[in-house]
């Protein structure tokens, strides 16, 4: 369109040119008039249109229609009357005229090269949208392509968690699971510190006791403890533990990394000397040249006192030291004097405690998740020393209301899910995956799976022995009454099959978080490559929960977590702990259990976990503290 307005407008330039030429001034007055005439008196816009650029545009292309119709007659009359003055003009004008024509020129190269411009920046445009979207089509695709799809077993059930969720919130009823069910739980409490009337100390040492811990935290902390009650039982100075570095674990970290050491001497002085390395003398000796390495195959797994004072006792005595190598469950809990197990509860709940860094990493973690900056109960102050301030009652009691949590120890990681050799639904891809998985970290298992009668998955799963996936503990949270906008705190390493698996979990619970989401990634810097710091954050979330609800009994971060809660609960510090055999059963009906029946059912199986009971013989210690050597009853 603007091209054409130039065209026109250079010619009826041209015409009204050729125009004054034929006409002069008297034809100029005669056009002036007849367009005049052309216009309607009663145009209310005339003095507008006559001047602006509407009236000119639309007057010009009519004049030229006109003058392009009767060219005959125009050339005709000029020609005989007016050739001279033609003459003339040209000749006194032709500069102006060259001006024009140059100026008209330039204006079609300037067009000509402003549209070619456009074009090639369009076309660019074009070509790199259509790049653009051809990478993003191709990253999508190959993210597709490696995210595996969400994997349900339980989907009729899930449907029907997802409409009694929805319902409940409209429901002011809370879950009856936030608290502990039997009032029995308040009437023990700590008393593992008091100081014994005769501590068994004597003066004189038999030796010293090395320890090399194997494991992670946990199994580290019963490892200690357990070294603890050896060295009184041996009448030997212990010096302090170290760890031994795992593949698995891959984490460097010493005992003053994690625990501090002046507390941990001070708070057992009265029962073990203890110190934080040998004696000069000592250093240079090859323990095992003068066979006081005692290592997992001289002492049977919970060997009673009677196998270290014959086995052990003798090298100590002779030699001035031993040491424990790979040390960890190496000390039964029955029989054993009294002495000997409110020692390993001294320890454990009293003498092991975290080092500062850790402790105000965990105290910002539960502060973020509760929204709250104060202590609310004895675990808070144990566990979290002074980096959790306490406040006064009644704010405690307006504060409590709202900022509640829930911890779960979701054991599914990779090691937990090919280990059991159980199905989970993931189909023939998973079955190989495993498989592969197994023989590379498990080569024992698959030796002693080919002399032995295997058992099937199903098999296992009605046994009890398959690891909760997390679709099975939403269903088991939702059966519990714990609402869609319940916050869960979740504990422990990387989940097997990532969003393919927890996407069952989070449609029923969204609110769910983490220490990696909780802290920035400057306060979890101190911690990268130190699996059992960032295990202790855990434990101490888990602890400090208003609910922790637990998935494998066996594991020892929920032993020892569940053991805190009754210890320094003071009957307010519930624990979840399923039955798997149990649970199992009842996920079996999937296809035709009613919600409420399957409601029911899942109730009773955790209400009969949470009974209080007297620890039984053999128990452990750590995990069921509520025995005369540990705990009192009032």
């Amino acid at each position: 369109m603007t091209l054409l307005w130039r065209l026109c407008s250079v010619e009826f330039l041209l015409l009204e040119f050729s125009e004054e030429i034929c006409y002069g001034d008297s034809g100029m007055k005669e056009y002036q008039i007849r367009r005049s005439e052309n216009v309607p008196a009663s145009d209310p816009s005339i003095g507008r249109r006559m001047s602006g650029g509407d009236h000119n545009w639309n007057s010009k292309v009519v004049l030229l229609n006109g003058l392009k119709s009767d060219s005959g007659k125009f050339s005709s009359s000029c020609k005989g009357a007016h050739v001279g003055k033609r003459h003339m003009w040209f000749h006194k004008n032709v500069r102006s005229i060259a001006y024009i024509f140059v100026l008209v020129g330039f204006f079609f190269l300037l067009d000509s090269l402003m549209v070619s411009i456009f074009d090639s920046i369009n076309l660019q445009h074009s070509s790199t949208s259509k790049n653009s979207k051809g990478l993003k089509d191709d990253r999508k695709v190959a993210h597709t392509n490696k995210e595996k799809l969400p994997v349900k077993m339980y989907g009729r059930l899930l449907s029907l968690a997802s409409s009694a969720l929805t319902e409940k919130e409209f429901k002011p009823k809370k879950s009856d699971f936030w608290k502990e069910p039997y009032k029995q739980a308040s009437s023990w409490k700590p008393c593992s510190d008091r100081r014994p009337p005769n501590p068994g100390k004597h003066d004189e040492s038999n030796g010293y006791i090395m320890v090399s811990a194997n494991g992670g935290l946990n199994q580290q902390r019963v490892a200690i403890c357990n070294a603890v009650a050896v060295a009184s039982l041996l009448n030997a100075t212990l010096v302090l533990p170290r760890f031994l570095y795992s593949n698995v674990w891959k984490d460097p970290s010493q005992f003053g990394d994690i625990y501090q050491e002046e507390y941990f001497i001070s708070v057992l002085k009265h029962e073990v000397n203890i110190v934080k390395e040998l004696p000069s003398p000592l250093k240079s000796i090859d323990i095992e040249a003068i066979g006081s390495l005692i290592t997992d195959a001289d002492i049977a797994k919970e060997a009673k006192p009677i196998d270290y004072v014959r086995k052990v006792l003798p090298i100590l005595v002779r030699n001035g030291v031993v040491h424990f190598l790979g040390y960890g469950n190496r000390l039964g809990f029955d029989p054993l004097p009294s002495k000997l197990q409110r020692l390993r509860c001294k320890c454990n709940f009293h003498a092991l405690k975290f080092v500062p860094k850790i402790q105000e990493a965990a105290s910002l973690l539960v502060r973020r998740i509760r929204k709250h900056d104060s202590a609310r109960s004895m675990l808070d102050k144990q566990l979290l020393g002074n980096y959790m301030p306490n406040i006064p009652s009644k704010h405690h009691e307006v504060a409590r209301g709202s900022y509640r949590y829930l911890a779960l120890h979701l054991r599914f990681e990779e090691d937990m899910v090919a280990y059991s050799q159980c199905d989970f639904g993931g189909g023939e891809s998973e079955r190989k995956e495993l498989q592969a998985y197994r023989e590379i970290h498990f080569p024992l298992l698959i030796e002693r799976l080919k002399s032995s009668k295997p058992i099937s998955p199903e098999e296992l799963r009605k046994l009890g022995r398959c690891p909760l996936t997390p679709e099975e503990a939403a269903l088991l949270l939702s059966a519990l009454g714990f609402k869609h906008g319940t916050y869960i705190y979740l504990a422990g390493s990387q989940i097997y099959g990532a969003n393919s698996r927890m996407q069952a979990f989070t449609s029923l619970y969204p609110n769910l978080v983490t220490k990696e989401t909780l802290l920035t990634p400057s306060e979890l810097e101190p911690f990268r490559n130190f699996s059992s710091q960032l295990a202790a954050l855990d434990f101490i979330a888990c602890a400090t929960a208003d609910v922790f609800a637990m998935t494998d009994s066996g594991s020892q971060l929920s032993s020892l977590v569940s053991g805190f809660r009754t210890y320094y609960g003071n009957g307010q510090a519930p624990t979840l702990r399923p039955n798997k055999k149990r649970l199992a059963a009842i996920l079996s009906e999937n296809s035709t259990i009613r919600w409420n029946d399957f409601e029911d059912r899942v109730r009773k199986m955790i209400e009969e976990g949470q009974r209080v009971r007297v620890r039984g013989f053999g128990r452990s210690i750590y995990r069921q503290p509520r025995s005369p050597e540990c705990m009192c009853r009032t």
